[in-house]
């Protein structure tokens, strides 16, 4: 399976950025094609996708703060199969940068949610990593201007 790893800076001390990556109602404005999310349980989730033809598709994952203000794991239940890390390192006190790391399948992605295939299903999948990084990154920023 291939894996993914991205980062992104962001002018925010570690555990404004902790509290955010938590908010995982606020997932809809930084992530994309995801319409709805929410907590379900201690330490589950429900996401509500935009899958080919514009259905909708409902995923479900846990998530883990493996190590709390530093590293969050998580992982889909079903197909397709996701799972990965997010880990924040302290640059100095009011920057923060965030790792992503991610492990996926292309063609279950495919199959999920469409999209192109093989090589260009792994580039398409990890600009939108990028584009969620710099969208997550705006939104902190803008919640917490100054810091």
């Amino acid at each position: 399976m291939p894996n993914l790893e991205e980062q992104i800076d962001i002018t925010a001390p570690g555990d404004v950025v902790w509290d955010h990556l938590h908010q995982v109602e606020d997932y809809p404005r930084f992530v994309g094609g995801v319409r709805e999310a929410r907590r379900e349980g201690a330490s589950g989730l429900h996401m509500d996708l935009e899958a080919k033809g514009g259905a909708v598709r409902g995923i479900d994952a846990s998530t883990d703060d493996l190590r709390p203000n530093e590293t969050m794991t998580w992982r889909t239940a079903d197909t397709p199969h996701l799972s990965g890390s997010v880990s924040l390192l302290p640059i100095d006190a009011s920057h923060t940068r965030v790792q992503v790391r991610m492990e996926y399948d292309p063609t279950e992605a495919h199959d999920a949610f469409g999209g192109p295939k093989g090589f260009a299903q792994s580039s398409a999948i990890e600009r939108t990593v990028r584009e969620d990084l710099h969208h997550f990154k705006d939104l902190v920023e803008q919640a917490h201007p100054g810091r």
